[in-house]
């Protein structure tokens, strides 16, 4: 055990203070950057689950390290990439360096950045709808902004995905309601004490 070991640690659990950048023009509740790697990380294996031969010991490695290193660069969005430069590689060294970590996930983290692997690939599919995801979210609570992006976003990922499974899935979540999980579970109105027959 490195003692860098533990400072990593501390500065991982700050990802929770990090907002996602979206959020300046949704206004609304949106993942910060703790909640965007983990679903992305749940995303990831579930496309994975419908490809072939897929190591999912590296999915996980490689979604846990995807955007590790906008704890120190900060998220950028589709306007602001316009006017900004982040050195992301310098970043990701800065944080892994003399951990017990650093040359594996600085290995995959660079593999994810070039997509050299299906994991990484996959990965950045499971980062794309993650974004959609929220939208839909944001949508089903009345922000219109999500129905302005539609083609844009049609356009600028959902004919982009390195795999089949991703394309699925991105072509499902427009389809199912973001509130049919617990509105169609065995709740207190549909098998509980409140149900009417």
């Amino acid at each position: 055990m490195k003692k860098r070991d533990v400072e990593f640690l501390y500065e991982i659990g700050t990802l929770r203070f990090i907002p996602r950048t979206w959020r300046q023009f949704l206004n609304l509740d949106f993942a910060n950057l703790a909640e965007h790697t983990l679903r992305v990380t749940w995303i990831a294996l579930i496309i994975a689950k419908n490809e072939k031969k897929v190591n999912l010991d590296k999915i996980l490695k490689i979604a846990l390290v995807h955007d590790i290193c906008e704890s120190r660069t900060g998220d950028v969005h589709y306007l602001s990439r316009q006017y900004t430069k982040r050195n992301e590689k310098l970043a990701i060294t800065g944080m892994l360096k003399n951990t017990s970590i650093e040359s594996e996930f600085y290995q995959l983290w660079i593999e994810y950045e070039e997509r050299k692997s299906l994991e990484a690939k996959i990965v950045k599919d499971a980062d794309n709808i993650d974004v959609d995801l929220e939208l839909r979210e944001q949508k089903s609570r009345g922000n219109l902004l999500p129905k302005k992006w539609k083609i844009m976003r049609q356009k600028g990922v959902g004919e982009k995905f390195f795999t089949k499974s991703a394309k699925k899935l991105w072509d499902s979540l427009h389809r199912v309601d973001p509130d049919a999980w617990h509105i169609k579970a065995p709740n207190r109105f549909r098998a509980g004490d409140l149900k009417t027959d």
